[in-house]
């Protein structure tokens, strides 16, 4: 009979032996940059049950717009309580960089303008991250380092008001804003990006640049210190005909509410995108990565469209006219041409005419 010492001794040593012996797994990320750049078979499992230890997202963001989006991720996810902190995207980028500044990281993810993403790139607040959902979107909706994916885009084109311009009189290129009869009878937004990158779009263009946009200039445009929505509205009134600064999106919504809009896109249209980032020190990485994918989704995109905006997704063909998409965001002096084509709104389109 063997004595149960004995039988507890070769337990231990079958024990450790079993110990030793290697056993084959999958190394969890515990890092931010690991967690955002997981790409292993088991990644859902692994941020949902990161995201239910964590329990808690902040995302920086502007509006109202992504309150929809929002309820539905709760939805997916209910053990993932999600905030909001919001405001305009120039404010955010302060606000961050004055945390992180002081040691105090609180923000996750961002749903953000990207020309409002390019300074916390910059300064190393956000980090790069890989999406299985990055396979289904154009090149051009991808920051070039993995910094942002653009979640939803507007384009600025022509509008006009079809009770005082017919389709057929209407202005379709940029050069048929040069036509005499339209002096005098255009107005613009003059606020920052929406002009800026308006300029910018003629100016990169090839068959149009800095001269054309001095020629664009003499023909007495109207700046009004409102957002292009507003100027949108002025041609639904009747007191613009015209505006080459319109976004498609204002254009489509005021349509289906039966107003007098229309619009054209008059050759390369800027891109004007918000998209979806993480922070380089979230405090909750693993529910900040399935907000990512979320947002990134077809299902996302699709109640994106249902607000009124565009996906530049793949597989949403049709979902968007075809169009000669312009994202100037993507130049890598974009910071400084930005400042250059905000002077020149000021100079060409703002001084001497008296901005509304």
């Amino acid at each position: 009979m063997t004595h149960p010492a004995t039988v507890g001794a070769a337990a231990l040593l079958v024990g450790a032996a079993l110990a030793a012996w290697p056993v084959a797994t999958t190394a969890q990320p515990r890092t931010v940059t690991a967690i955002a750049n997981y790409t292993g078979p088991d990644r859902q499992k692994v941020l949902e049950e990161g995201a239910r230890k964590e329990g808690a997202l902040l995302i920086y963001t502007t509006g109202t717009q992504i309150q929809p989006l929002i309820e539905r991720f709760r939805q997916k996810y209910p053990f993932v309580r999600a905030e909001l902190a919001r405001a305009p995207s120039i404010d955010v980028a302060s606000k961050v960089l004055e945390e992180y500044s002081a040691g105090v990281h609180l923000a996750d993810a961002f749903e953000l303008a990207a020309h409002g993403l390019m300074v916390p790139r910059d300064q190393g607040v956000l980090q790069p991250f890989t999406s299985p959902e990055a396979a289904n979107y154009e090149p051009t909706a991808i920051e070039p380092r993995r910094h942002w994916i653009s979640v939803r885009e507007g384009y600025t084109g022509i509008g006009y008001n079809t009770q005082k311009i017919s389709p057929a009189e209407a202005p379709k290129t940029y050069q048929d804003l040069l036509d005499p009869k339209w002096k005098g009878k255009m107005a613009i937004s003059s606020l920052s990006v929406t002009a800026a990158n308006w300029v910018g779009t003629m100016i990169v263009t090839p068959a149009l640049g800095l001269d054309f946009v001095r020629k664009l200039g003499t023909q007495q445009i109207r700046p009004y210190r409102v957002t292009a929505r507003a100027v949108a509205n002025l041609m639904i009134s009747g007191e613009v005909a015209l505006s080459p600064t319109t976004y498609l999106s204002h254009v489509e919504a005021s349509r289906a509410a039966g107003a007098p809009l229309a619009w054209n896109a008059p050759g390369p249209v800027p891109v004007t995108d918000t998209s979806v980032a993480v922070a380089a020190k979230a405090p909750h990485p693993h529910a900040a990565m399935l907000f990512v994918d979320f947002l990134l989704s077809k299902e996302a995109q699709l109640m994106y469209r249902d607000l009124g905006y565009f996906s530049s997704r793949t597989d949403m063909a049709g979902d968007a006219p075809k169009l000669q998409k312009l994202v100037l965001e993507n130049r890598p002096t974009y910071i400084q041409d930005y400042e250059q084509w905000t002077r020149l709104v000021q100079d060409i389109f703002v001084r001497g005419q008296g901005a509304r």
